[in-house]
């Protein structure tokens, strides 16, 4: 089980606070590792790596679990790059610098984590679709988007965030209406969690 308390694993985060970029809530990542576990999850898929800091977790969690991680800010992927050395994690960590829509991969995985750009998730879910092994795992982060779904729009300000909102109420739509999947929404997990199966 992963060490929350390991002091890289705190300087990661302490980095990631200081620099404005976010990372995966505690509640959320511990609910990952426990699927990840109980699931027997070998191979991931994470599209958005930001600076490591869920992809190290995740690998940390069972010796056998192999992770490739997409991320398209160069900044981030150099910081991924140093904190996945660090950890002595690169055998079974890949990181590729690029964005995720442009990526194409043969690979299969048990599962693919979504973390990245909240308004491409549906684009996201059908790109890498193929890439999903018989009854693996879609999940996607942030689907509460900080309790915002719940505000009034005309409350919000910001048009880019009333966007943003719009674009994943219709990402949660697609999930349910999508009948090739059985999808969880786990609202009070972190900042939100959808959780969907590929039926077989």
């Amino acid at each position: 089980m992963v060490n929350f308390e390991h002091p890289d694993i705190r300087q990661i985060k302490e980095y990631a606070v200081e620099n404005n970029i976010p990372i995966m809530e505690d509640e959320g990542i511990r609910f990952l590792i426990t699927f990840i576990t109980k699931n027997k999850i070998k191979s991931i898929l994470e599209i958005g790596t930001a600076i490591g800091y869920s992809s190290i977790k995740m690998a940390m969690s069972d010796p056998d679990v192999k992770i490739t991680s997409i991320e398209r800010d160069k900044v981030r992927y150099l910081e991924a790059l140093k904190n996945i050395k660090k950890m002595k994690l690169e055998d079974r960590i890949t990181l590729i610098y690029n964005d995720a829509l442009d990526v194409k991969l043969k690979e299969k995985y048990d599962l693919i984590f979504i973390d990245a750009a909240k308004g491409q998730n549906i684009h996201f879910f059908e790109h890498f679709e193929r890439n999903l092994n018989n009854n693996g795992f879609f999940i996607t982060d942030n689907i509460s988007f900080h309790g915002m779904l719940d505000k009034e729009e005309s409350t919000i300000e910001s048009r880019n965030v009333r966007g943003l909102i719009r674009k994943i109420k219709a990402y949660i739509a697609f999930l349910e209406q999508n009948e090739n999947y059985n999808t969880v929404i786990r609202y009070s997990i972190g900042d939100g969690i959808a959780i969907s199966q590929k039926k077989s």
